[in-house]
């Protein structure tokens, strides 16, 4: 799959090998922030340690510097748009649909971004969408709907699964819309960590705001495991992974770059396995095998998109 993926640039190969695993693992240490602190306040401490981590990391490597911090108007549109679907929208959604799905069935449901990342940039890009890549998506949508049927079935008592899966859903949509938009012209013009520090940025500030209109003052968890996760999905799930998956939006355009998600899943699903006590059945087996088989299918069905 490398290969497809990443061409002969090593570059783009690593820097998918590593988005994968991390983005796996994060979705289990996002289950860890559930519960001592409210949904909302996770995702507001999260960015905004990601916005302090990723101007640091900027200022460090030079591409952000203290006379030109401030880029051009309509980059800085941009990356509020981005901040605001992909930093607070899908992630605001997402913390709460953990509630209520496993680790990894979210994860799974996620790997759907696939669609909406093909209609939009179908839309806004161009990119031709193939009769095989809608084949694909029909496959992975009847995997979906046996996983959720599983997991409807075996839920503990106060879990909306329903409620989970919309949700996941919205942060789906979400999520496509940022991706989309970090793979226009108008993010390019400067380099991805100046475009997602004040995306992180932006979107920590409505996350604040959310927070506390639902939530009521700032709270936050001093406990070692709270801290902790904070700090890896600040620094390692967001600072060191978003700049690397930002190279894959624009070196391969979403499209061909959302083969991430298929190895995603899988690791968030072994994880979920192992420390979430992830019961397999027949039915989830075929669930989650059909859902992965089809975005294979879908994925390898679309021209190379730039």
């Amino acid at each position: 799959m490398t290969a497809q993926v990443g061409g002969r640039d090593p570059k783009v190969i690593v820097a998918f090998i590593v988005t994968a695993l991390v983005w796996g693992s994060t979705w289990l240490v996002i289950k860890a922030q559930i519960g001592p602190v409210p949904a909302s306040w996770s995702v507001t401490w999260r960015f905004t340690g990601a916005a302090i981590g990723m101007f640091a990391l900027g200022l460090v490597r030079g591409d952000i510097r203290l006379n030109a911090l401030v880029p051009e108007r309509a980059v800085l549109v941009r990356a509020g748009l981005i901040g605001v679907s992909l930093f607070c929208g899908n992630f605001q959604f997402v913390y709460r649909a953990e509630s209520h799905l496993t680790s990894g069935l979210v994860a799974v449901v996620f790997a759907l971004l696939v669609l909406p990342n093909a209609v939009l940039s179908r839309i806004f890009l161009g990119t031709p969408v193939t009769r095989g890549f809608v084949l694909g998506s029909l496959i992975a949508l009847a995997g979906i709907v046996l996983l959720m049927i599983r997991e409807y079935h075996a839920a503990p008592a106060g879990s909306d699964v329903p409620l989970g899966a919309g949700m996941t859903l919205l942060a789906l949509v979400c999520a496509s819309t940022g991706n989309v938009l970090q793979a226009g012209q108008v993010a390019r013009r400067v380099p991805a960590a100046m475009l997602l520090a004040w995306a992180f940025t932006i979107g920590a500030a409505v996350d604040f705001v959310i927070a506390w209109v639902l939530s009521g003052p700032p709270v936050f968890s001093w406990s070692p495991m709270y801290g902790g996760a904070v700090a890896y999905l600040a620094l390692v799930g967001s600072v060191l992974t978003f700049p690397l998956y930002n190279l894959l939006l624009r070196e391969m355009g979403p499209g061909r770059a959302a083969y991430n998600g298929v190895v995603v899943p899988v690791v968030a699903m072994l994880l979920s396995t192992a420390f979430e006590s992830y019961h397999w059945t027949g039915l989830n087996i075929a669930g989650a095998l059909l859902a992965l088989a089809g975005l294979v299918v879908a994925l390898q069905s679309r021209k190379p998109s730039r």
